[in-house]
Order: C-alpha cells, then sequence, then structure tokens
C-alpha cells in the first residue's frame, strides 16, 4: 500500500488498534466548553462502548499513545491506545454503555447506558479526541495520508488538529489523517473521550439491572 493515498478511500470493515510509540506514559487532557483545557486526568478502571449508525468528521488524525490510570481494584494501570481526533465531527443515533460489576447488597451487575442524536438533530463535537482500544466499521476517507510522523500531524498541514494538547505521543511514531473520515455502523471500544464542545440532543440516560450493552 502506498503511504499516500488520494481522494476518496472506502475500506469495507475498518478495524484499528494501533501499537502505540510513546516518549512517556501519557496523560490525557480534558477539553471543557469554549475549548479552553483543563488538567490532565487519569481514566477510570472501566472501559466503555460506543456505537452509531454514522460518523462523519473533520481533519480526522490518528496516532498511537497510553491512557493511565487505576483498575477498579485501585492498582495501577496503562492501556495502549489508538487516538483518533476531529476538528469537527457529526454523530447519528448515538449509544454509550459502561458496566459496574459485582456490586454490594446483591446489586450485581448494572448497567449505564446514554443515548442521544436519535431524532432530526444530530450529535455534534468540536475538537473531539477518542482513546480507543477496539474499532469496527464502515470507513470511507477522503484525501487520506497513512505513515505519518506524528509530530508533524499539524505543522505540516494547515487546519490539521494534531496531537492532543496536554498529552504526549512520539513525534517521530506512527500516524495517519485524512481531510474527512466517514464511518458507518460505528462499534467501539475506548477509554476516554474528550471534547470542547459536545452537543447532545434527545439525550436519555439510564441505569439497567444486569448486563445491557450498546453491541
Amino acid at each position: 500500500m502506498s503511504s499516500q493515498v488520494r481522494g476518496g478511500t472506502r475500506w469495507k470493515r475498518f478495524a484499528v488498534v494501533m501499537v502505540p510509540s510513546v516518549i512517556a506514559t501519557a496523560a490525557v487532557g480534558v477539553g471543557l466548553a469554549q475549548g479552553a483545557l483543563a488538567a490532565s486526568f487519569s481514566v477510570s478502571g472501566q472501559e466503555f462502548k460506543v456505537s452509531a449508525d454514522e460518523l462523519v468528521g473533520q481533519d480526522f488524525v490518528q496516532y498511537g499513545s497510553v491512557a493511565t490510570g487505576k483498575d477498579l481494584k485501585g492498582k495501577d494501570m496503562a492501556a495502549p491506545v489508538a487516538v483518533s481526533g476531529f476538528s469537527e465531527a457529526t454523530i447519528t443515533n448515538m449509544c454509550q454503555s459502561v458496566v459496574t460489576p459485582d456490586l454490594p447488597f446483591g446489586l450485581g451487575s448494572i448497567t449505564l447506558q446514554l443515548n442521544a442524536g436519535t431524532g432530526k438533530d444530530k450529535v455534534y463535537a468540536k475538537d473531539l479526541y477518542l482513546d480507543v482500544s477496539q474499532l469496527d466499521a464502515d470507513a470511507e476517507f477522503t484525501n487520506i495520508d497513512i505513515g505519518v510522523a506524528a509530530g508533524s500531524l499539524k505543522t505540516d498541514k494547515p487546519g490539521s488538529i494534531g496531537i492532543q494538547p496536554g498529552t504526549q505521543a512520539n513525534p517521530y511514531g506512527f500516524s495517519q489523517r485524512a481531510d474527512v473520515a466517514k464511518l458507518s455502523d460505528v462499534r467501539q471500544q475506548a477509554w476516554a473521550t474528550t471534547a470542547g464542545t459536545f452537543k447532545l440532543p434527545d439525550l436519555s440516560l439510564k441505569l439497567h439491572k444486569g448486563v445491557k450493552e450498546c453491541y
């Protein structure tokens, strides 16, 4: 495969878990309203699942990093992630779920499930970064570059969002970028999501007894 593919490129059942190459263990920054960057945070010891009918993102970037935090027993943990970033993204029919197991008082497992963008208005995110451990989707990219040095994502292409501010990744490590990424039938497992702005029309959040994940 050429390191650069121009025009529209369609990858059927795109699945990626990139092996990260980092300078040091990364701290993950969180974007607040108006794009202000708060202090970095430690990820929880629970991965969560996200599904969507469609995600359309502008100025797509992806590179390897490490999410760090504590597991559910309070022990240090570190997980390799593929960080996917977009300057803007719209999401149709989004579902997010996380399962908390072994609760006391005989409650067993409880699933928190969030749904949004189920009506005429789509979920909207600005300066969106996803710390992904697995992603399956039908994918189409416009003007994709594969094998870019992560440190040059932003410097040699105007408009690119580059590595997430406040985090670390090897500037010489593998990355890829595209002007537009269109993902359909999305099934994603992740450790963290951050955004400068995150609008959730038709928001519904419910607790379910037992395991009731998005997929």
